[in-house]
């Protein structure tokens, strides 16, 4: 079944038939690895199954990392990454995804909270990971929602955004066009569960094989 609250998601089963799907992805420092690592397998991965098992002519998506300025990130543990756009240059998108971690930076950034309001409001899906709902709160994007976060923050969300009804004990909260996902791996989860709305359960069950990863679609 649809989710509720999701007219803009809907355009996407239709637009995804007609060309890839651009993803910007949030690097910042201190960002959890997994937490953007995970979403860029996925749907990388979908990408190349939708095409070798034919049910789309094109790649099904193209991701792209965002960041304050082009160029390098020191994530967590020290990993470097690399940004492709900065908050200026970046393209629009169809699906928006905020990663967890060290939230400092952005949380105290007004110029990446005001690109993330501006970018969510012409989005058809947003999604965060982890302690990315944190963000997404500041930003304006989450007011009132069911959402989620990783298990060790839920009382703290809860704490920090009041009017938000935050829950335990789930990978991910869809509320058709926003999609909270609980902590770290559970990004995984949640995007392919995107891939199973956009392309279908068969080709999400199809990456989550070609990853190795055990994978069964629930709420």
């Amino acid at each position: 079944m649809v989710p509720p609250l999701c007219v803009e998601a809907i355009m996407l089963n239709d637009l995804i038939r007609q060309r890839p799907l651009d993803i910007n992805l949030l690097l910042y420092p201190e960002v959890e690895i997994l937490d953007f690592a995970g979403p860029y397998e996925v749907f990388s991965v979908a990408s190349r199954v939708a095409l070798r098992d034919g049910v789309l002519a094109h790649p099904a998506f193209r991701v792209h990392t965002v960041a304050t300025q082009a160029g390098m990130v020191r994530a967590r543990y020290n990993l470097r990454v690399e940004a492709d756009a900065s908050l200026e240059s970046a393209l629009p998108c169809d699906i928006l995804i905020v990663p967890g971690g060290v939230v400092d930076q952005p949380l105290g950034d007004p110029h990446t909270l005001d690109w993330i309001a501006t970018t969510a409001a012409r989005t058809a899906l947003v999604t965060s990971v982890c302690t990315g709902a944190f963000v997404l709160a500041k930003a304006g994007v989450l007011t009132n929602q069911r959402v989620t976060t990783h298990w060790d923050d839920i009382e703290l969300l809860q704490r920090d955004f009041p009017a938000l009804t935050v829950v335990a004990d789930v990978p991910f909260v869809d509320l058709g066009s926003l999609i909270t996902s609980a902590g770290i791996s559970a990004g995984i989860d949640m995007s392919l569960h995107v891939v199973a709305r956009l392309l279908g359960a068969d080709t999400a069950a199809s990456t989550a094989r070609q990853m190795q990863y055990p994978w069964q679609d629930q709420p």
